[in-house]
């Protein structure tokens, strides 16, 4: 092993929200395509697949490791929650969220912030945060690095703000496709989501990526309308049905209605190197 920096994304989306790829799918690419040694899913307003990918990379024994996140929207933006174990409620102050999430003993990073966009988390709304007296509403860091429209026009006023407060940056994709995963990325001393974790806290992370380009962005936004328009099609098949399934939430068991992680089918998902495996219910698209 050399003594190159550990490598984290922390910013993906799957099937369950407006991802474009599944678990399955996901793990092996990362496994196989890139550098990473730490990935976080964060779809929108859920944690289910999140928990069933770190599962399946544990079972799968892959070298890199899995940490359960969520996208939250709050009433100030767009909020990254790491290291939790349930979903957090959504459209609620930005304060109380971040709150919440440092109540289930995650950290909290506000995504593609200072964009003019209520998407994102906007500076004297971070600033009032820093300032309370309770760090209990303190974000840990904020996403200086994210390739998309949203994140590349004000990059360098995010990067200056994070100098100024002397707040940690990270680095990420904010990946809805398989191509875009590593495309941000957060480098951190050591190779484990424990490293990774204490070097957000101490603030020595350092953020990397390179920007989309606009005809790509258009291309992934025509992947998701086609998703979508399966996704309404299943949904109301298993309704017309009444067989208890609905759209492919991206891990085995995901079409299941209530959604649940399917464990026997998971231990079907191809293994990298080996061909010819069954991969398993809510594998793809």
């Amino acid at each position: 092993m050399t003594d190159r920096l550990g490598r984290a994304d922390l910013h993906i989306h799957t099937l369950a929200s407006d991802g474009t790829a599944g678990i399955p799918e996901i793990l092996r690419h990362v496994e196989e395509q890139t550098e990473l040694d730490v990935i976080a899913i964060t779809d929108h307003e859920r944690v289910d697949a999140a928990v069933a990918a770190r599962a399946i990379a544990w079972d799968m024994g892959l070298r890199f490791e899995v940490v359960v996140g969520e996208e939250i929207t709050t009433l100030g933006g767009h909020l990254l929650a790491l290291w939790i174990e349930h979903p957090i409620r959504p459209f609620r102050s930005l304060r109380s969220t971040i709150a919440e999430v440092h109540d289930q003993g995650g950290i909290a990073i506000p995504a593609h912030p200072l964009v003019p966009y209520p998407l994102c988390a906007q500076g004297f709304v971070l600033r009032r945060l820093l300032a309370d007296a309770d760090p209990r509403y303190h974000f840990d860091a904020v996403e200086a690095f994210n390739p998309t429209a949203l994140g590349r026009p004000l990059h360098g006023r995010v990067v200056e703000f994070a100098r100024e407060l002397g707040i940690a940056t990270v680095g990420n994709s904010d990946a809805h496709t398989l191509a875009a995963i590593g495309v941000g990325w957060t480098t951190f001393q050591g190779r484990t989501a424990a490293d990774l974790r204490s070097a957000i806290e101490a603030r020595t992370t350092h953020h990397h990526g390179s920007f989309h380009g606009t005809v790509g962005q258009l291309g992934v936004f025509g992947q998701q309308l086609r998703k979508y328009g399966r996704d309404a099609r299943a949904n109301l098949g298993g309704a017309l049905r009444r067989d208890g399934t609905g759209r492919d939430l991206g891990y085995p068991g995901g079409r299941h209605r209530p959604p649940r992680f399917h464990e026997t089918r998971a231990a079907a998902v191809p293994r990298p190197g080996v061909p010819g495996q069954d991969p398993g219910d809510g594998s793809s698209a």
